[in-house]
């Protein structure tokens, strides 16, 4: 599941709305939303996105997330480590190999440690 796909499918369920009533509403078929809820399917486009936005009514900061959400939801990613370190091609190929393997605690320590690493080299 992706992380738009986690959305997309917790706003159904507070909502209360059927993925066949929602399908028909925004014109897809059930099967493609299905699909994208469990990253079946690759990124949502732009268009998409905004048509669930309409769809469930969501404004600003919700809206803004959605849009986050579905541009960091591409379940198939290819890191490319073309002239970078060898620990960079090291760290992707070594990610590929384990992700599966991770535990959630696991994945949320090495978010937290990305989401830090911009804000080190600033000096924040």
């Amino acid at each position: 599941m992706t992380p738009f796909g986690q959305r997309l499918r917790e706003l159904r369920a507070e909502r209360g709305v059927a993925l066949k009533d929602m399908a028909a509403e925004i014109g897809v078929t059930p099967t493609y939303l299905s699909a994208l809820e469990r990253g079946r399917r690759g990124r949502p486009s732009w268009g998409f996105v905004q048509r669930v936005i309409q769809y469930f009514n969501v404004i600003w900061d919700e809206a803004e997330e959605l849009q986050h959400l579905a541009d960091v939801s591409h379940p198939r990613v290819v890191i490319d480590t073309t002239d970078l370190s060898p620990a960079a091609t090291l760290l992707a190929n070594r990610l590929a190999r384990a992700i599966a393997t991770l535990e959630e605690a696991d994945l949320a320590d090495l978010l937290d440690r990305l989401d830090r690493a911009p804000a080190r080299r600033r000096g924040a």
